[in-house]
């Protein structure tokens, strides 16, 4: 079982001088290492020789993705808002017949085609024609993916200028107005109060996207011996009802926004659990939890949060937890290579537009859940961790 494979996470760290003297090697090894990379005739060396020749092209190209990776998102945009995808499904098209279903000139459609192909969203098929290729497939199945991508474009504007943003020279950015909560502990001061009107869009995006790890997260860990499951922060329920997908018996409880609730019965009687499934709402910061259950789930929910409104946050979910309780946490979480692209470099630049939050290692994570009364921190192994790491912590 999955949930069986689990690192408890460490509480004691080397001593300082150990460290130091670690560091300073490693400092000198990467200095090294540094000032060969930056030499013009190693990296013509290095161009040659058979054995290195494969690393520096490697390295060339990250550099240039680096360089060009906003030109490619451009790209995968364009292919998304176009439903360019969609159109090569069922079977490949012809070039002349793709424009005109795109409303584009041929020149400009051939330039996206190409494009797209180069980034194997699209493969070039014989007779110009245009079919999918292996990326575009994964996304044309993954509508949660797409909406993703589409929500990116304010993203994108808030980042036009990172050197203000990085300064704090940005107004009101668009993130913080698409994720109404983000101005301050319980919102812009009144989250309770929010219409429904202005947490439709950014519920309709997680319940887009919680479908991409609650898999994940339920693979992960099992609910087989719990009965009643309160997932705090749940939006419209879509983390809940694939709970109850795999586990009949278990009992669904939601806890968020009042608007955010009215979506969740709604959705919830729309998917046949009305009677498994009860509801509250509220601020989590402000308002007292539900008590009754014996799994909590919180599923990206602390990286938006400052470490003071997180620690409230998990003190008031021990309080509620009996004895044999868990909290169940799932989280993009840095401090790893495969992660920190994800976690540090995405998130970290979006939670800064938003306005909140930051990503946590594992163990910034474990140290909050200790001291909000959790004595049994556990990181769980998980498939695909650059998507979401996930951690159980008991009483």
């Amino acid at each position: 079982m999955a949930d069986q494979i689990a690192t408890e996470l460490p509480r004691d760290r080397p001593d300082s001088s150990r460290l130091q003297v670690r560091g300073k090697l490693r400092d000198g090894w990467l200095g090294l290492r540094n000032r060969l990379l930056a030499s013009s005739r190693f990296q013509r060396l290095s161009g040659r020789f058979p054995l290195t020749r494969p690393i520096a092209r490697k390295r060339a190209q990250a550099l240039f993705d680096l360089c060009s990776g906003f030109v490619y998102s451009q790209v995968l945009y364009a292919c998304v808002e176009l439903r360019l995808l969609e159109a090569v499904k069922k079977r490949p098209c012809g070039r002349a017949e793709l424009a005109r279903m795109l409303a584009l000139e041929p020149d400009r459609a051939k330039l996206l085609f190409d494009a797209a192909a180069a980034l194997e969203l699209l493969e070039e098929r014989g007779g110009e024609a245009y079919g999918l290729g292996p990326l575009g497939a994964v996304l044309v199945g993954n509508p949660g993916i797409r909406a993703l991508i589409g929500h990116h474009a304010m993203f994108y504007e808030d980042l036009r200028d990172p050197i203000a943003l990085l300064r704090g020279e940005v107004g009101t950015t668009r993130l913080a107005d698409y994720w109404p909560y983000a101005g301050g502990p319980s919102g812009a001061g009144a989250a309770a109060d929010l219409s429904a009107d202005r947490v439709g869009a950014y519920s309709e995006l997680m319940a887009q996207s919680q479908n991409l790890i609650a898999g994940e997260v339920l693979d992960a860990y099992s609910l087989r011996h719990h009965r009643l499951l309160l997932d705090v922060g749940g939006g419209a329920g879509a983390f809940l009802a694939a709970a109850a997908a795999r586990w009949p018996r278990l009992r669904l409880q939601l806890f968020d926004l009042p608007a955010v609730v009215g979506r969740a019965e709604q959705f919830m009687a729309a998917a046949g659990l009305a009677s498994r499934f009860e509801s509250r709402g509220g601020d989590f910061f402000a308002d007292p939890l539900p008590s009754g259950a014996d799994i909590v789930s919180l599923v990206r929910i602390i990286h938006d949060h400052g470490d003071g409104d997180v620690l409230r946050l998990l003190r008031s979910i021990r309080g509620i937890l009996p004895g044999d309780g868990a909290l169940l946490l799932a989280e993009p979480m840095a401090g790893d290579k495969a992660t920190d692209r994800m976690a540090r470099a995405y998130f970290g630049f979006y939670l800064l537009a938003m306005g909140k939050g930051r990503p946590r290692t594992p163990d910034e994570i474990g140290a909050l859940l200790r001291r909000a009364g959790f004595s049994e921190v556990r990181l769980l192994a998980n498939r695909m961790p650059m998507q979401t790491r996930i951690m159980v912590a008991k009483p």
